[in-house]
């Protein structure tokens, strides 16, 4: 009569079968079923406003180009095109953007989008072709970077009423625009919890850096401005937004984006600013600020700016001095010399 295996072959016969069994007997499900692309996609990205904007342009492209919004079937039917086909359909998707009167960034950002569709159905393995053919359009990025003047700037200051609660928010906005050069997003992005009021510095999730925490330091007018608004909101807790919304439909949640925008644009307004200001001119203002009063030290602007690229700095140096005017200048004053 043979024996009873022991509880050691039994463990080792189970790790044997484990060891021999096919690979899809655990991923049989996945590997059966079509891949949900533009998911996947938009899962790529850690960033929330970036995942809305993906999904934002390409549901742009299948409506105008399908008139439905994009599933599962569509965008692989897309994907499963033929590579001249794919291009065909994108380029007549682009000459509608520009028949639309989009401007070039636009137009780029949603080909980008569409072309990293592509990619994802490359790797994924539903998708044969790339889009590389399918050209941008030129852009002449920061066009006009000066903004305004710290005085126009001081003046605005002078606008908010800081006896009341939208006052106190509203500065503590301006603030953090102006003296951080802070980016719209960032500052929407922010919770409570971010704000260290005793070491003064907040922490912000920059552009394009994941969960990698950066801490920048604040003046104290800034700290003091956060901390008049967080006292006077009241009823908090660390992972509540910083900046909320104050009107009676909306009270309570983030402040967007596009809140902080109309914020700006009206507070410029009421100071009597003809220029049409936005966060971004208000950041290029203080950047364009600080090489003047460092006489073009790069190296401090990029420290308040965070720049990856310190050509980009350059270039609000350049417009700055406007050497280009400086030189017109020269040249017309040859001439009048010999006349």
């Amino acid at each position: 009569m043979p024996s009873e295996p022991t509880s050691g072959e039994i463990v080792f016969a189970s790790l044997e079968a484990c060891l021999e069994a096919p690979i899809t007997r655990y991923f049989d499900a996945e590997l059966r079923s079509d891949p949900d692309v533009l998911a996947q996609l938009l899962a790529d990205k850690r960033n929330p406003n970036t995942r809305r904007a993906y999904e934002k342009d390409v549901s742009d492209f299948f409506l105008k180009m399908t008139s439905t919004t994009p599933n599962r079937d569509s965008v692989l039917e897309f994907l499963h095109l033929q590579r001249e086909q794919a291009v065909h359909v994108v380029l007549k998707y682009k000459a509608l953007l520009i028949k639309g009167g989009l401007r070039e960034a636009t137009i780029n950002r949603r080909l980008a989008a569409i072309k990293s569709l592509a990619s994802m159905g490359r790797k994924l393995g539903v998708c044969n072709y790339s889009l590389e053919d399918v050209s941008g359009e030129k852009v002449r990025a920061y066009r006009d970077t000066r903004g305004v003047d710290y005085q126009a700037v001081a003046s605005v200051a002078s606008v908010f009423d800081r006896e009341t609660k939208l006052g106190k928010r509203n500065y503590a906005i301006f603030m953090l625009l102006w003296s951080n050069a802070l980016r719209r997003g960032e500052i929407s992005a922010l919770n409570v919890g971010d704000f260290d009021f005793y070491l003064r510095r907040l922490r912000i999730l920059g552009k394009g850096q994941g969960t990698n925490d950066d801490f920048i330091e604040l003046s104290a007018e800034s700290g003091r401005a956060i901390a008049e608004w967080l006292i006077a909101r009241g009823d908090m807790n660390d992972d509540s937004p910083m900046f909320t919304a104050l009107d009676f439909h909306h009270e309570g949640h983030r402040l967007t984006g596009d809140g902080i925008y109309k914020i700006v644009r009206a507070c410029f307004k009421k100071a009597g600013i003809k220029k049409t200001m936005s966060p971004h001119r208000v950041r290029h203002s203080a950047i364009t600020t600080i090489l003047d009063e460092t006489d073009g030290n790069v190296r401090k602007a990029r420290s308040v700016s965070r720049h990856a690229d310190v050509r980009t700095l350059m270039i609000y140096d350049d417009n700055r001095r406007k050497d280009q005017w400086q030189v017109s200048e020269m040249l017309a004053g040859l001439l009048n010399k010999e006349l």
